[in-house]
């Protein structure tokens, strides 16, 4: 018998198979945040977002980066781990403004700039705000990261309401896609855009029907928008994450659903933030030059193919 750490708990495995007698590993005890938004200072436990094994070369250095939703949770650690590899921030975010005066002051412990903007991504407004500031501070824009996005529970099609169904599409989906139309005539040949969509397009979530709809949109927005750029230089992916603990998670679901998240992985466990910011820096960086119009799964085995 071998020993399996996770967080603060052991749990015991397999020695000649390489598996563990206690599959399912709970990553956060039961929680529930009402409001619009999830707040990353009020989590148990709170996630984990720089990872002090990261390795910086340089791969970023004096780009710059507009990263929607930076405040908190995935977002958060995908901005640590670009200040650690040289670039300047601009972080468009709701209202969490602890969560984002928290993000920037650890992006420029890091030596790197980091730029706050407070606005609604779902009104192009403040999405043409977004552009004109950064060009304004930094005078260009290298890369793009549509991260922000919302999620809620509804047991059935039909608790769906008018205004959460728009409110949903209008972020997830309209906000990427003014944003990006503002940001497109000021990247460059090299320059990256990255989107967020979800593991739960390629399962289903019987209890996120909207929110799946979205990201099924991103997959769709991420591949055209790939091959109409292609002999630009710039480069579009997106990520599709599984179970992360970031405030998305207790501000969508009922408090005892939070202990069961991330079950169904194939090692048994969630994910902290920091474990997903490589894959940020890698669709970002030249080391994917080659890499456009593709999805990247990253969700320890829950879906396979």
């Amino acid at each position: 018998m071998g020993e399996y750490t996770f967080g603060r708990d052991t749990y015991l495995y397999d020695d000649n198979y390489g598996e563990k007698i206690s599959r399912y590993i709970p990553i956060a005890p039961a929680q529930h945040q009402d409001g619009v938004v999830g707040i990353e200072s009020i989590m148990t436990p709170r996630p984990i977002y720089d990872d002090p094994c990261y390795k910086a070369s340089g791969k970023l250095k004096n780009k710059v980066i507009i990263l929607t939703g930076g405040d908190s949770g995935l977002g958060r650690a995908a901005a640590v781990a670009f200040a650690k590899e040289g670039a300047n921030l601009v972080i468009p975010y709701f209202n969490e403004h602890e969560d984002a005066l928290e993000t920037k002051k650890v992006v420029e412990g890091y030596g790197a700039g980091c730029m706050l903007l407070s606005g609604d991504l779902s009104k192009k407004e403040f999405c043409k705000e977004v552009v004109r500031k950064t060009l304004d501070k930094y005078g260009k824009i290298d890369v793009l990261v549509n991260n922000a996005g919302v999620q809620y529970q509804a047991d059935k099609l039909e608790d769906i309401t008018d205004e959460q169904f728009d409110w949903t599409m209008k972020v997830n989906v309209y906000g990427m896609f003014y944003l990006t139309r503002e940001c497109l005539p000021y990247l460059h040949s090299g320059s990256s855009i990255i989107n967020l969509t979800s593991i739960t397009t390629f399962k289903g979530e019987p209890q996120l029907i909207d929110y799946v709809t979205t990201k099924g949109a991103i997959v769709g927005f991420t591949r055209s928008l790939a091959r109409n750029l292609a002999l630009k230089n710039i480069r579009v992916n997106a990520i599709a994450p599984g179970f992360f603990w970031t405030p998305l998670q207790p501000n969508c679901w009922i408090k005892d659903k939070i202990p069961t998240l991330g079950a169904d992985a194939a090692v048994g466990h969630g994910a902290m933030p920091y474990e997903l910011a490589a894959t940020y820096v890698f669709l970002a960086s030249d080391d994917s030059s080659y890499m456009t119009g593709q999805i990247m799964h990253v969700n320890g085995g829950e879906v396979m193919g």
